[in-house]
């Protein structure tokens, strides 16, 4: 009997980690939120309540991309309150660089690090780094942006910041339309 017990708490146990965090959550409670890949999910802010609730949602790390500014220094207790690992890489367009999105990068490989929640005030930064990350692992330029709107990259700044960052030349944008011809009375 006491073997059938520790068998079921051992099988129930692993059910419990492998189940990972929501596909999905209340868009109130963390807006843009995306799973991208098994472990990791992207989101904009998440709130007070939401972001006070992330061990129990299953998370063990949180990348914070926000700026002093927007709060990105305030969270870091909240987080790492709940025993979880805290990671700020405060990024504007201006001044995301290869370091930052190295920064990145370096927890989004540590096997330890996932569940992760990785997250700017809208998922457009956390898109851009996103677009970076995957062009360095070798995805074609147009793959890389794709992947990094599904990530929520939606702003010109930074799709131009991702450009400058992986160093290839911005697209060359449609030539204006030719004026109307004049009307000859």
């Amino acid at each position: 009997m006491k073997i059938t017990t520790f068998l079921a708490g051992l099988v129930l146990g692993a059910a419990c980690a492998s189940a990972g965090v929501p596909e999905t959550v209340d868009a109130a409670a963390i807006p843009a939120y995306r799973l991208i890949q098994p472990g990791l999910a992207v989101a904009g802010q998440p709130s007070p309540g939401a972001l006070a609730r992330l061990k129990e949602m299953g998370f063990r790390t949180v990348v914070n991309l926000r700026t002093e500014k927007e709060g990105g220094a305030e969270e870091r207790s909240v987080v790492e309150a709940q025993g979880l690992r805290y990671v700020w890489v405060p990024v504007t367009p201006d001044s995301f660089s290869l370091a930052d999105v190295e920064a990145i990068e370096r927890v989004l490989d540590d096997p330890t690090a996932g569940p992760l929640l990785f997250h700017c005030s809208s998922s457009n930064r956390v898109g851009g780094a996103w677009a970076v990350i995957q062009a360095r692992k070798g995805q074609a330029l147009a793959e890389a942006e794709a992947a990094g709107r599904a990530a929520g990259l939606h702003s010109p700044q930074m799709e131009a910041a991702v450009w400058r960052v992986l160093g290839v030349a911005a697209p060359a944008t449609a030539p204006p339309a030719p004026a109307a011809a004049p009307v000859n009375p």
